[in-house]
């Protein structure tokens, strides 16, 4: 029997896991400047906290939880999106107790969705977030937009929009919700089964819905900004200033309706504009969700965040045609000649290794010309040769592989030999 990955996931090999390491390298070095701190939530959760936060219309909770009973009857989930598992964390441990607010994290884990694989979306998949939980202030609005483009530019992404919109506070969401249903009632039939349903549950949702974006009636639905109270038209205003003080390009889209229901004001998405980059464009989205932390038995406090995925910033990157800059390389390969300097090379390997200089050396008893083609696969910078003449003499020959320059030092001395050979290149 052939025991094979399930569908909908995927094993990222060496090659391709240094692309991740280095994404998630500059994503946590921009964060670190924002002063944002890593948490780490576990896995699952109880059920209860994505279908009270993330909300019982969405397609997340109806269709695409992996949801199941552990052995004292417990509904669990396995986590499909990193917000609600992050502001649960900030409420059970009282956070908001610690004077340094707003609180400001940052996370990088897997989630999980049960939905159709395609290209750039899995059903295992990696999302790198952010959280600033404590603050009303439009300027933290700002901050949190200005953190994700330094990442993309960090990057090297020049390919990509910055799309906006304001989602309004309660009282300007009831006045747009009040509009929807009159809009849409009358032809609700003609939309799918998914959209009838959220007419009178939260018709917001129909806007974002996928099977029937090209109806008529989705170009002439009344927009959010018309909606706006006095307080979050200002406040989406002075978002729209400090972005323009901070040189960021946006586009205001009264359209963009992210697919969770805790979101409230500021909401955006970053897309790809790269050539071939494919149908779905999304490469990051966040919003505002004031009400949350309460909802979750927390104090009334605001939050705002953002995720993205790593599978697709790599995507984005190679849409782009930047070039990786790393390559995998090898410091030293040891080449030994004999069955007396094949002992020898085990502890000179491991003492290389300990003196911080990536060593290797051979293990398929191979010939010395296949040893070269080993170190050649590698990428090895420096190879050194040892034979039974030179151990006698307690020598050893070292060749720069990109010159072929070859000098011979002690045995004792291969260490600082290398090193100073390292600096100089």
């Amino acid at each position: 029997m052939s025991v094979k990955i399930p569908r909908g996931t995927q094993d990222i090999l060496p090659g391709t896991v240094e692309k991740w390491q280095y994404v998630e390298q500059i994503a946590k070095e921009v964060c670190r400047n924002y002063q944002y701190k890593e948490i780490r939530t576990p896995i699952f959760e109880h059920t209860e906290l994505f279908q009270r936060s993330v909300g019982d219309t969405t397609d997340i909770v109806q269709k695409e939880m992996y949801t199941f009973k552990d052995r004292g009857d417990r509904s669990l989930t396995l986590r499909p999106e990193g917000t609600a598992a992050v502001v649960r964390s900030f409420v059970e441990n009282k956070m908001f107790g610690d004077p340094n607010q707003p609180t400001k994290l940052f996370y990088n884990g897997p989630m999980f969705r049960y939905e159709r694989p395609q290209s750039g979306r899995y059903r295992q998949f990696v999302q790198f977030g952010i959280e600033a939980i404590g603050s009303e202030d439009p300027a933290i609005d700002a901050e949190v937009l200005a953190l994700v483009m330094d990442i993309y530019e960090a990057a090297g992404l020049k390919q990509i929009k910055l799309v906006v919109n304001s989602l309004g506070d309660v009282e300007s969401r009831k006045a747009h919700r009040e509009a929807l249903v009159q809009h849409f009632q009358p032809r609700i039939g003609e939309f799918c089964g998914d959209c009838q349903s959220r007419l009178e549950k939260n018709p917001l949702r129909i806007l974002d819905c996928k099977k029937d974006r090209d109806h008529e009636l989705m170009a002439t639905a009344p927009s959010i900004l018309d909606y706006l109270n006095d307080y979050s038209r200002t406040y989406f205003e002075k978002v729209q200033k400090y972005l323009t003080a901070l040189n960021i390009d946006f586009v205001v889209d009264p359209t963009l309706v992210r697919g969770l229901d805790y979101y409230n004001h500021t909401a955006f998405e970053v897309m790809s504009e790269a050539e071939g980059f494919g149908a779905i464009t999304t490469l990051c989205g966040g919003g505002r969700y004031n009400g949350l932390v309460s909802q979750l038995g927390g104090p009334d406090v605001p939050g705002i965040g953002f995720a993205f995925s790593i599978e697709r910033l790599i995507a984005a990157i190679e849409a782009e045609g930047i070039d990786w800059p790393f390559e995998s390389s090898l410091d030293c390969y040891l080449v030994s000649l004999g069955e007396e300097a094949k002992d020898y090379t085990v502890k000179l390997l491991y003492d290389l290794r300990r003196a911080g200089i990536s060593a290797e050396r051979d293990y398929q008893d191979r010939k010395m010309k296949a040893q070269f083609k080993a170190a050649d696969r590698l990428h090895a910078r420096f190879v050194a040769i040892l034979g039974e003449d030179e151990l006698q003499v307690n020598k050893i020959n070292v060749k720069d592989m990109q010159t072929g320059e070859q000098q011979e030092v002690a045995l004792d001395q291969l260490v600082d030999a290398l090193k100073t050979m390292m600096e100089a290149k």
